[in-house]
């Protein structure tokens, strides 16, 4: 590990923690509905949305109305996206001969439910298959929405552990709008406009036919790329408006570009934790769990990190160490990188993005050693606990250390509760329900591709560990609504445009609906006073046990398959 890359790892952590209070202060406002410095502008314009869409503000949901809506909303997004993409013939900016991806039917519905779960799972390349019009109108709204949408439900989640002896968890139009509005509609303009800056086009320009110094031609698309650039990583939804997303310069222009998306991916998921402590007036806990999050994700830095510093011992063997000795950085593992990020900014984003639910890759993870492409999979595998999406990543974590009170509770032989709120065991239901869905989708899905010809006959680069790993990160990363990929699998056919839509429904919706059943639940509760056997949720003990609990929960389920995969070929490749 290089002192560089250290010192922006460091640089980052402390940038993203310093921005947690002024930012989760700013959130906790708009969704307590309490005075912004924007109402002069967005108060006017919010009772208009509402007037025209026939919603009472003043009308409270109970969790299964919020969860329906939820649903209806996300299918509604669906089924617009997915007529937008097959009719994008009709409408403007299509240019028939450089967009020579086909839009199928089964890759049309793929896209759709990608990023109307904020998956951004990408099985085409998006200068050969969309238009800018689809690309702006359709893909990029969709990531507004969708994000929005995710945000709102984390808010009724955060009112289920505040509120006391009722069944309301707010209205979810009155949360999604305000999401909209307040949340990421500001910070995607101002975001844009620095990205401008850095260099990322803003334009609908014609795609331009370059002349090649060495002879020979060259199509460059340009278009609306700073407006989808901003809310993939705002929205942690993170698709690519080119097909090698992050590392294309129009997209990620420079070192501090890089940076700057890195910080959009995870200030606003780090700051909700914050919201989190002020709604419910427990910030002390608040600060705990905002401490698991930045320990393991330093932690994956470094494992990371040194790793891909380390390189190919099969390569270093072959290498003239006298010769290579004053530059042993060269020795590095440099395959699918790029060369304006280095080691340092890959891994920062590969650790940023795999547990930011955002997959806006800036390197080509199925090239790092098996250990480093096994650190990015394991964190969509822990579950979002880390940062993670909008609102999905405060209810990860939240229901992760209800796992561990549970099991302290059975040793201890008393009922556990949390901030007040008793573990029953209907709660015990909805916990298991979600801690269940991840291990039961992802591998159930893994072991059919791998059984089946349609599955193998994705595998057109790699076999044995490393083909395993492909299938099985396609899965994970689907379930966990990233999208980020190992290239080297071929996944725009039938069977994987319907396998992963299933899994990143079952990843966003099999995931909410038991976190709303449970907050629905808590908020039917009367708050209890703690007692002498009650685990205070703010010391270090119940950060150990919530790191505890998802490191042995994630390895319970996973670590057969992850020694099929990235552990084996660690070891074929020491030897």
């Amino acid at each position: 590990m290089n002192w560089p890359s250290l010192l922006q790892y460091g640089v980052f952590l402390l940038v993203v923690i310093a921005l947690v209070k002024p930012v989760g202060g700013y959130m906790t406002r708009v969704f307590e509905g309490k005075r912004t410095w924007l109402d002069f502008l967005l108060r006017p314009l919010e009772r208009l949305i509402y007037k025209l869409a026939r919603v009472d503000p003043t009308l409270e949901m109970n969790w299964k109305q919020y969860a329906v809506s939820f649903v209806l909303f996300g299918f509604a997004g669906t089924v617009l996206l997915y007529l937008l993409l097959r009719l994008q013939h009709l409408f403007p900016f299509y240019a028939p001969s450089y967009l020579t991806t086909p839009l199928s039917p089964d890759l049309a519905m793929n896209t759709s439910v990608s990023f109307a779960t904020t998956t951004t799972w990408q099985a085409y390349g998006g200068e050969t298959t969309m238009s800018y019009f689809s690309q702006l109108v359709g893909l990029a709204a969709q990531n507004f929405l969708a994000g929005a949408a995710g945000l709102a439900v984390g808010v009724a989640f955060i009112r289920g552990l505040a509120r006391e002896q009722t069944d309301k968890l707010g209205n979810f139009w009155v949360d999604l709008v305000r999401s909209l509005l307040w949340v990421l509609l500001p910070l995607s303009v101002v975001a844009s406009i620095v990205l401008v800056w850095q260099g990322v086009p803003m334009n609908f320009n014609a795609y331009t036919q370059a002349t090649m110094p060495g002879g020979g031609s060259q199509v460059i698309a340009q278009g609306p790329v700073a407006a989808l650039e901003s809310i993939k990583n705002l929205g942690t939804n993170g698709g690519g408006f080119f097909n090698v997303n992050g590392a294309h310069p129009f997209e990620n222009p420079t070192p501090f570009s890089n940076f700057f998306e890195m910080l959009l991916i995870a200030v606003l998921p780090a700051a909700f934790v914050n919201t989190f402590g002020r709604m419910t007036g427990r910030l002390r806990e608040s600060w705990v769990l905002l401490w698991v999050m930045v320990i393991l994700f330093a932690c994956g830095l470094l494992a990371c990190g040194w790793v891909e510093q380390r390189g190919n011992p099969r390569v270093t063997r072959e290498v003239n160490q006298a010769v290579m000795a004053p530059q042993a950085a060269s020795v590095s593992n440099l395959e699918g990188k790029e060369v304006r990020f280095g080691i340092g900014g890959s891994v920062l984003t590969a650790i940023t993005t795999s547990n930011g639910a955002t997959g806006s890759y800036n390197s080509m993870h199925d090239s790092y050693t098996p250990i480093g492409g096994g650190v990015p999979l394991a964190n969509m595998l822990l579950g979002e606990i880390v940062f993670g999406g909008l609102g999905t990543g405060l209810y990860s974590v939240i229901l992760i250390a209800l796992v561990g009170l549970f099991l302290a509770g059975l040793m201890v032989g008393r009922t556990p509760e949390y901030l007040g709120k008793k573990i029953r065991v209907t709660e015990i239901k909805y916990i298991m329900m979600y801690t269940l869905a991840s291990p039961v989708a992802v591998l159930l899905m893994t072991a059919l591709a791998i059984v089946t010809q349609p599955g193998l006959a994705g595998l057109t680069t790699n076999d044995g560990a490393h083909g395993f790993t492909e299938i099985l990160y396609a899965y994970a990363s689907s379930f966990a609504n990233n999208g980020q990929n190992f290239a080297g699998l071929s996944a725009n056919s039938v069977f994987y445009n319907v396998t992963t839509a299933v899994a990143m429904m079952i990843g966003r919706f099999g995931l909410a609906i038991p976190a709303l059943a449970l907050a629905g639940s808590f908020a039917m509760q009367k708050r209890t006073p703690a007692s002498l056997g009650t685990l205070p949720a703010y010391t270090f003990t119940f950060g150990v046990l919530v790191v505890g609990t998802a490191l042995i929960v994630g390895g319970l389920s996973y670590f057969p398959a992850l020694a099929l995969g990235p552990i084996i070929e660690h070891f074929l490749m020491s030897t």
